[in-house]
């Protein structure tokens, strides 16, 4: 096939895809097409439709995994008050605020009521450590034995921005027990282009968007303490996450989980450490997390904190390259692009403070930074939340 052919045909195929983008409404329409659609002839039309299928589908499964069940504010008011039977007041267990995800074993205390709003921005730039907005990502090539690059390549451009607002609020049943809520909004936006490069040329062969505004995944917790020794204690939570979200639009995972989770804390003085491990059944796969925060009061007014966030997702959610020998064309491998079959380990660090503006407001602030670069990853996720609890 001669390079103006090759051109004249990619360049109608363009406008027949970029004609068919135009009725691409959902987020995870815009992935399946872009993903799915390509120019390299690899002789093997079957297995290219089922391994980009399958690649379209990891990507909303590591989008899902950051949005229908990202790790959301704890919902552990930054004030708790205990009765002091010989004062006959209510008065605060802990001197520091707390960590803004890690939830700690203190309850908030009978008739104590708290809620928040938070945002979050999250940009994608990488999946599996391969940089998705550069135009370095290659979906599918044929490359000769005895070369190192490909002299036909599809490759992908994708743009993927989040913004969540989150609120949340808590009530403390009785001393020991608490009852929260957490209500997640989501702006995702997804843009992309295919580009084919033959031989040293490229053409576009297809650029689709989406943008979706929605309620994710919400969430019903609870929490009961079943030791408390004033400012240390050992409780249990129970998260149920309903399925609230549009799963055609990656806001939701579509059906419900359920996360049983224990939950430490420890405070001496102005230092506390809290630690929660957790496993989740049914939604998107399951999921077991580890996490641990430090938080010491720099002063009665502002409190510094260090979490650790950690999570294992079962099911296939690395993206490998796969080489075959072409069929028809001699000398020559395909490379595709397919999950694998192994489990995501995320870990996540978490650097923050929170201070205590003014009565009962609390001003928190962090940023989470990624440790690993399994599945779909951002650089760094701002974070601003505002807590406000009811005076007593």
């Amino acid at each position: 096939m001669t390079r103006c052919r090759r051109a004249l045909l990619i360049g109608t195929g363009a406008i027949l895809l970029c004609t068919s983008a135009a009725s691409a409404q959902s987020v995870s329409d815009v992935l399946t097409f872009l993903i799915t659609n390509q120019s390299v002839q690899t002789g093997n039309i079957a297995r290219d439709r089922n391994a980009a299928q399958a690649t379209s589908d990891a990507l909303g499964r590591a989008l899902l995994a950051n949005l229908a069940t990202l790790p959301v504010p704890s919902t552990s008011g930054a004030f708790t008050y205990r009765l002091n039977p010989e004062l006959g007041t209510v008065e605060r267990t802990t001197q520091t605020f707390g960590p803004s995800f890690v939830e700690r074993a203190q309850t908030a205390g009978r008739g104590q009521v708290s809620f928040g709003l938070a945002f979050q921005y999250l940009r994608f730039d990488s999946l599996d450590g391969r940089n998705l907005r550069d135009g370095s990502l290659v979906t599918t090539a044929n490359k000769f034995v005895d070369e190192t690059a490909p002299f036909d390549a599809d490759r992908l451009t994708l743009n993927i921005d989040a913004s969540v607002a989150t609120f949340y609020g808590n009530v403390g049943v009785t001393d020991r027990l608490d009852v929260g809520v957490i209500v997640p909004m989501v702006s995702l936006e997804v843009s992309g282009a295919r580009l084919d490069n033959y031989r040293g040329q490229t053409f576009m062969q297809a650029t689709a968007s989406s943008h979706a505004v929605g309620v994710a995944d919400m969430i019903v917790r609870s929490k009961y303490a079943f030791y408390s020794n004033g400012n240390s204690g050992v409780a249990a939570a129970v998260d149920v996450r309903l399925p609230t979200g549009r799963q055609d639009d990656l806001l939701g995972a579509g059906t419900a989980s359920t996360k049983f989770s224990g939950i430490g804390s420890l405070e001496l003085g102005r230092v506390s450490t809290s630690g929660n491990a957790g496993v989740t059944v049914g939604g998107l796969a399951r999921e077991m997390n580890y996490d641990g925060a430090i938080a010491v009061a720099a002063t009665p007014r502002v409190t510094l904190s260090g979490e650790l966030l950690g999570r294992w997702i079962d099911g296939p959610g690395h993206i490998v390259d796969l080489s075959t020998p072409h069929p028809t064309l001699a000398g020559v491998q395909t490379i595709r692009l397919t999950p694998d079959a192994s489990p995501l380990n995320v870990v996540t660090l978490v650097p923050g403070f929170k201070w205590n503006v003014t009565d009962t407001w609390v001003l928190a602030g962090n940023v989470t930074i990624p440790l690993t670069n399994s599945g779909l990853t951002a650089s760094f996720t701002p974070f601003i939340g505002l807590d406000y609890a009811l005076g007593r």
